[in-house]
């Protein structure tokens, strides 16, 4: 049996002080953070044409989105045409399925909605298998200008204006996208961290198996399989939800 590889072990006035060593750094870290959130919020915006998505009654103004609200923050999800719920975009899962709880955003003014690459009638169904409260619409026919050729998988905030006009004030992908993802900030702080090929870990340390992907298990992306598994076990070990 392989023995895990795991930190030294040392007297607690030891642990303390390296422990301070790295506090000093995540507070440099956390002003670092702060005055470029400080910058963002000082951004120029730019003014968006009249675009609409589609939800579950048809086309609807990007304005509406809005629900009434000043600020919409929207995550532009990829989709596979065809594909069984297991084969959809891991990615996009693990960034949005963190956002359960909407009440913070929406006390500061802020909408929370997802904006599909696909149709809204194949895609929709899948918003309801994974239990999602948020709003959900397609950009399938949308007007160009809402992606602005920047693709799906990132996120894009918008301000609106009082004479109903809607800017884009910001936006990211990649790894700007995991400002959504609150198990990777929890991960990194644990003593094995995210356990993925890139990050730089003590020799020993677990890791991601060869062939593994980091946000699927057993082939499935996490958060699809244990919804999945879930109701197969409900049911008596059937499962009619994925194809």
């Amino acid at each position: 049996m392989d023995v895990q590889a795991t930190p030294p072990v040392v007297d607690r006035a030891t642990w303390r002080a390296a422990r301070d060593e790295i506090l000093a750094r995540e507070k440099a870290h956390t002003r670092e953070g702060d005055a470029i959130a400080a910058a963002r919020r000082r951004l120029p915006m730019t003014l968006m044409p009249p675009v609409t998505v589609t939800g579950p009654d048809g086309p609807v103004p990007l304005l509406d989105v809005f629900e009434g609200r000043r600020m919409l923050m929207a995550y532009f999800h990829m989709w596979h045409d065809g594909q069984p719920w297991e084969g959809q975009c891991e990615g996009c899962t693990f960034s949005t399925c963190h956002m359960q709880m909407q009440d913070y955003l929406r006390a500061r003014g802020v909408t929370y909605a997802v904006f599909c690459e696909g149709s809204y009638d194949e895609s929709a169904p899948f918003r309801d298998f994974m239990g999602y409260s948020w709003p959900w619409y397609s950009a399938r026919d949308s007007d160009p200008a809402l992606v602005d050729g920047r693709g799906f998988g990132m996120i894009a905030c918008y301000l609106r204006g009082d004479d109903g006009s809607v800017y884009e004030t910001y936006w990211t992908t990649g790894r700007g996208v995991e400002a959504l993802m609150t198990s990777y900030h929890a991960l990194d702080l644990t003593v094995f961290g995210r356990q993925e090929k890139w990050e730089d870990s003590p020799a020993g340390w677990p890791k991601l198996a060869a062939g593994e992907h980091p946000w699927r298990l057993d082939g499935r992306p996490t958060a699809q399989w244990s919804r999945t598994t879930a109701r197969a076990a409900a049911s008596g070990g059937h499962c009619d939800c994925v194809t």
